[in-house]
Parts: C-alpha cells; structure tokens; sequence
C-alpha cells in the first residue's frame, strides 16, 4: 500500500517533469500541499524532503522549495570511462587542468596506492566544465613507475587514451566506491556549488593488466548533476 508521502512526491515529480512546475519556480507551499492532500505538515515535509535528497527541489529559507535543473548526465560505475569519452555525448565540455606535479605524496595517498616511502606518484587536479558550468573535480595519483612522464597537455586531453595509445599500458579494471562527503574549501574555490553543502564522490582504484595498482582517484561530483548508472543480475 502506497503512503501517504509517497503519493505526494510522486505528484509533486511527476508535475516537474511534465513541465507544471517549472525550473526556478516555486512549488506550492507546505500549506497549500496539506490542503490539497488532507495530510500533516510532517507528511508533506517528508515528500519534499525526498524530492530534495534527489535534488529535484531546493528549500529557500523564507520562500519555500524552488524547482532546480534536473538535467544530469550518466556516468556508469560498472566500466571504466575517461571524461572525454563521455564527453562525446556532450556538446560542450572542457577540463581544466588547476595543477600538476610529482610529489611525495602524503600517508594517505600511500595506503590507498600501498606505496613505499621513497615512492613518488603524480598529482594532478583536473576541473571538468559541462555546457560553462563547472561540476567535476578531479583528484588523480598515479604511480610514476608506472606514468614516468606526463604534461599538461596530455592532463586536458586524456591521460587513460595517451597510457593506452601512446605507452602501450593495459588498464585492466577497477575497484569503486561511492559516498557523499562535506563539501571542501578546494570544491568551493574549484566548482560552481551553488548552495549544496555536499558533494558525491567517486573514489576509484584502478589496475593494470597484470593486477599492479597504478592510480588511485577522487571524482567529486555536483550532486544535481549526475545519474550514477550500475548493470547487475542475480545470477551468472
């Protein structure tokens, strides 16, 4: 049996898709909706609150919840993906490369890499800007023994095509996790946030053919923006 804050967040997102509510309009407010439905103030917060948790709405203190821009883009946790192969789907996008270098890297990086002291790794911080808005930042190590050399030029175009391509490198596969962190002073100076205060990161392992793990990396995304796409079945 469907309830009663179900109902109405399935109204409620069916109008935004239909176009009745439009983007950057304000939804009725919490006390039409509980005329409308015949319900409680918390039954209609509770819908609200679900539709913001999926960032169809945006509660403005003192105003009520404005339709925002549900338009994202797939990004598929189940295969390996450079940003620029998905952006071929994409008439606009760019990366920005904020900085590159090789560096010892700190005792966090040399756990997730399971690297040695004298070990150096490449860091580089990529910003990836979808139709002029900045949404994706991009914390990347690789292993130098592995990635001997690398330049900025290679980091705006694609690093995993110039390892393939150029190196000969076989990237085998990957090990993901996905979580919600407190946005950063860097997301804040480095993306267009808006007012979230949260971001989906994306961190990933990633192997060589012969099972070496060569790059550890962040993607911090924008949460409005994408749709994280994963293919499962139940048996083999």
């Amino acid at each position: 049996m469907e309830l009663k804050y179900e109902k109405i967040y399935r109204d409620v997102l069916l109008k935004i898709k239909s176009g009745e509510y439009r983007v950057n309009t304000l939804i009725p407010s919490e006390s039409y909706l509980m005329d409308y439905y015949n319900v409680s103030r918390d039954t209609v917060r509770k819908a609200l609150s679900r539709l913001e948790n999926e960032a169809y709405i945006k509660k403005l203190k003192g105003k009520g919840s404005i339709v925002i821009d549900v338009q994202k883009y797939d990004f598929s946790l189940s295969k390996i993906h450079t940003f620029k192969e998905i952006g071929k789907n994409i008439k606009e996008y760019k990366t920005i490369v904020e900085s590159m270098k090789l560096i010892y890297p700190p005792e966090y990086i040399k756990r997730e890499l399971c690297l040695q002291d004298f070990e150096r790794v490449w860091e580089v911080i990529r910003v990836r800007e979808i139709y002029g808005e900045k949404i994706i930042l991009d914390k990347d190590y690789l292993c130098s023994s592995v990635v001997e050399n690398l330049t900025r030029e290679i980091c705006e175009d694609s690093i995993y095509e110039y390892l393939e391509n150029i190196l000969s490198i076989k990237i085998a596969y990957a090990r993901k996790e996905i979580l919600t962190e407190s946005v950063t002073d860097l997301d804040i100076k480095c993306l267009d946030i808006k007012d979230y205060n949260m971001v989906v990161v994306v961190k990933s392992h990633t192997y060589l053919d012969d099972t070496t793990l060569f790059h550890y990396t962040e993607s911090r995304h924008r949460p409005d923006k994408f749709n994280f796409i994963h293919f499962a079945r139940r048996y083999n």
